[in-house]
């Protein structure tokens, strides 16, 4: 049975399940026990499952995952709530020099079984440091999953896998759809599974490529040119920003032989050039035109008077679309 719940709905939805399913999962992070957390995706799950299960830790980034690396190595499945993903720095070393090396290091004798659940993205009207998408800092690292859902339907479902991983899993909550908008979602716990990418809208002349808070942008930039222009443009959702979803990049370009990469962090050393890389080293011949990315600016996300300038939008979506149509 499904109902329409919001993505935040269903980020909690998977916690509550969770951790009344498997009495490992705990919760930690600022504010995630009596307050429910920054944006209340824990909200009153304090009261169901106590104080030892959701934790209520002390402004320390580098305490908290380090806290976490620990109990997953001893058998627990912490998951971690970083308010906004630019207050991760200070955690960044637990993170790629402890936690995703755990299993190389210890010759597969211990894992890390935790995910680090935090907010990203602008749109919010946040001060600095609220809207960073920073996503590639991670995907750079061996030993770690980078998931970022697009829908309320994959946050679930994505959720739960990260919960059941054996490894660490960095889970990228697109801040500006927590409410925007709701869709059926089933009662019962499913999973979607890490690494696989989800073609959401079929079509032949070009592949749009996105994530996240862009998935929305993308597609509806590709309604407004099959409405003004015809053009048939394919929509793939990745889902996992690492590791990526190789099979499902090619099959799209042999299919349509154009593509536009959308993304809101910066443009230089973003997702976006590991996909045009991809799609050369394995679909170079089947190209009809060069790869356009349409993202964010290299500069720091600005505040709230230009913050719409900064983002991607279905027009500069389209206007990428026609350049790489018309080439």
């Amino acid at each position: 049975m499904s109902r329409k719940l919001t993505m935040i709905q269903a980020i909690t939805e998977a916690m509550d399940q969770k951790m009344a399913e498997d009495s490992r999962v705990m919760l930690l992070g600022e504010d995630v026990g009596v307050n429910g957390g920054v944006f209340r995706a824990t909200e009153d799950l304090i009261h169901k499952y106590g104080a030892n299960r959701v934790v209520d830790t002390p402004l320390s980034e580098a305490g908290i995952i380090g806290a976490a690396i620990g109990l997953a190595m001893n058998g627990l499945i912490p998951v971690v709530e970083i308010q906004f993903l630019a207050f991760i720095y200070p955690g960044f070393e637990q993170i790629v020099s402890h936690a995703a090396r755990m299993r190389y290091r210890t010759r597969g004798q211990y894992h890390v079984p935790m995910v680090i659940r935090t907010p990203y993205g602008a749109g919010i009207r946040g001060p600095e440091l609220h809207s960073e998408s920073v996503e590639t800092f991670f995907a750079h690292v061996p030993g770690l999953k980078v998931v970022a859902p697009g829908t309320p339907y994959d946050a679930k479902g994505l959720l739960i896998a990260a919960m059941e991983d054996p490894d660490p899993v960095i889970f990228l909550e697109p801040t500006k759809l927590y409410r925007a908008f709701k869709e059926e979602v089933p009662e019962e716990m499913y999973r979607v599974p890490i690494g696989k990418a989800k073609v959401v809208r079929e079509g032949t002349d070009i592949s749009i490529f996105a994530w996240g808070a862009m998935l929305r942008v993308a597609e509806e930039a590709a309604k407004q040119m099959e409405r003004e222009q015809g053009a048939s443009c394919e929509v793939v959702d990745l889902r996992t920003i690492y590791p990526l979803d190789r099979d499902t990049i090619v099959q799209s370009i042999k299919k349509t032989g154009r593509a536009v990469v959308v993304h809101e962090a910066h443009k230089t050393a973003g997702i976006g050039a590991e996909i045009i890389s991809i799609i050369n080293d394995e679909a170079l011949i089947y190209l009809k035109a060069p790869v356009k990315r349409i993202t964010g600016f290299d500069v720091p996300v600005p505040q709230f008077s230009i913050e719409d300038d900064y983002l991607p939008t279905p027009a500069r979506v389209k206007s990428g679309i026609l350049e790489t149509l018309t080439f």
